[in-house]
């Protein structure tokens, strides 16, 4: 979705044709597949991260363009609100001392970023969704002014034909619609990518979605969305509402939605692919000039526009790549179960207990997807999302006997999931300070029950009883997550509520 899109209408004969287009795109995959042109193992992992804008009063702020401006870096992009922008961190080899240098890299990006945004009086916040975020925040005209976003709108708008209808029942219940996928934009997320040969991606698949669930329990920060206090991450139910094509008619006959967790375990990527093509309509049915078999043919290598584009409109939590370096095709897992925050170690925390756990599970002798219905780990990971670290979930009994227990989240983690992940990090020739370091901070999160939304959501609590009214409430927990955030220490240590007010004379 990073290409350049230009607005224009479609007609019949642009979505036969790239219906055409996307089955060559997909056989010219099987071929490459098949003739074994993917990478060598490398070890590469990559990191984005989306931000909000936000002024000292902790309001969104509509000015990504001028900040951009005055960034001027290709590591940041616009993002699909006019309050939203990505920074993209350059791959890295896993290994050594890895997670301190992504440490260091983000906070002087980072830093540099809030620096320019200052200029413009706006600020940088990493949060999964803003807490001051009001629904007159989330409408079309604020959307980045790019044409790629304008049109991915306008399409998804005419497939469903009428009103997005968001319905979120948490600790509070919020009904509201919308005339466009503006919401979408309140959702800002980590994408983990993990470069991965064809033979080790279905593994490394399988373990990321049989892990989501507990990296949402551990990292939820998503705990509310205008006004209201929902799920402990609210992103995901939000995504999927803001960017339904069902019309109700086709929600009750059990057609997919784009924004999905998948129903099985996949023998590889192709897998993943292939159900794009069978159960989800073109969105932007944009075609490029190249023949993919032709250069195939030819000894060259395919862009295989067509397949980007559209794997770019379906929205799995943990979505196949495919992608070319150096001339050489490559495929990666793009991890997209993270909200983003609250700070730069507790970011590397989540990327560190991810990596070394995908590693681990990915390599044992009876993998946990043979023992784990599909069912439960999409059950779990809905589980995750509403009650974040309080999260039972089912896992596979160790033992003889086999079958599913119903666990803590915390629990799980600490006791089966650490370990293996501390053993992954290992087998990437991790450092062993890193490894520490950084499964420390998630150990301690699960020691004291706290991670992002606990903090916000006991901290507007407080507020509320210190007889602040509810905006208040919310702008003041909001302020407060931002002092916290830039100071930078990870979130299971920071005081909960506001502080006192320093006396006057």
């Amino acid at each position: 979705m990073g290409e350049k899109v230009v607005a224009g209408r479609f007609d019949l004969s642009d979505r036969q044709l790239y219906r055409d287009k996307l089955r060559r795109c997909l056989t010219g995959l099987e071929r490459l597949l098949a003739q074994k042109r993917f990478d060598r193992p490398q070890n590469l992992m990559g990191l984005e991260i989306e931000l909000n804008l936000t002024g000292g009063d902790g309001m969104p702020k509509m000015l990504n363009a001028q900040v951009l401006e005055r960034i001027a870096s290709r590591d940041f992009q616009t993002e699909l609100a006019m309050f939203n922008l990505e920074v993209n961190i350059a791959p890295h080899r896993l290994g050594g001392r890895v997670f301190d240098r992504l440490a260091e890299e983000l906070r002087t990006s980072l830093a540099y970023a809030d620096r320019k945004a200052g200029e413009v009086d706006a600020g940088i916040m990493m949060i999964g969704i803003l807490p001051t975020l009001d629904r007159d925040d989330l409408i079309s005209s604020n959307l980045s002014a790019v044409d790629r976003y304008a049109l991915l709108n306008e399409q998804i708008v005419a497939a469903r034909g009428e009103d997005f209808v968001l319905d979120i029942d948490g600790v509070e219940r919020l009904t509201c619609t919308s005339k466009s996928i503006a919401p979408e934009a309140a959702c800002t997320s980590v994408q983990l990518h993990l470069q991965v040969t064809p033979d080790r991606f279905a593994d490394v698949w399988n373990a990321a979605q049989a892990v989501a669930a507990a990296q949402i329990a551990v990292g939820a920060n998503s705990p509310f969305l205008f006004g209201r206090e929902l799920w402990r991450e609210s992103r995901p139910p939000l995504f999927q509402q803001s960017t339904d094509t069902r019309p109700p008619e086709l929600q009750a006959q059990g057609v997919r939605p784009r924004t999905w967790f998948g129903e099985r375990w996949i023998s590889s990527a192709h897998d993943l692919f292939a159900e794009n093509l069978r159960f989800f309509p073109a969105l932007l049915p944009i075609c490029d000039e190249e023949d993919p078999l032709e250069v195939l043919d030819a000894g060259g290598v395919p862009k295989l526009h067509e397949l980007v584009l559209h794997n770019g409109t379906v929205y799995r939590w943990n979505r196949p790549v495919y992608g070319i370096a150096d001339g050489v095709p490559h495929l990666r897992v793009e991890n997209r179960v993270l909200p983003a925050g609250p700070t730069i170690t507790d970011v590397i925390a989540n990327a560190a207990f991810y990596y070394g756990l995908v590693r681990a599970l990915a390599e044992e002798s009876r993998p946990v997807w043979t023992r784990l219905p599909f069912e439960a780990a999409a059950a779990n990971f809905d589980a995750a999302c509403k009650d974040g670290i309080d999260a039972r979930l089912e896992w596979p009994r160790r033992g003889r006997y086999g079958g599913l227990a119903q666990v803590d989240a915390v629990s799980l983690v600490r006791d089966e999931l650490l370990p293996l992940a501390a053993t992954g990090l290992d087998a990437w020739g991790v450092e062993p300070a890193d490894r520490d370091l950084y499964l420390g901070v998630v150990e301690e999160r699960c020691r004291r029950r706290a991670n992002g939304a606990s903090w916000q959501a006991a901290t507007f609590h407080r507020a509320l009883e210190s007889g602040l009214s509810r905006d208040a409430a919310l702008a003041a927990t909001t302020r407060r997550y931002s002092q916290l955030m830039h100071v930078g220490d990870p979130v299971h240590t920071w005081p909960v509520g506001l502080p006192e007010p320093v006396p006057t004379g």
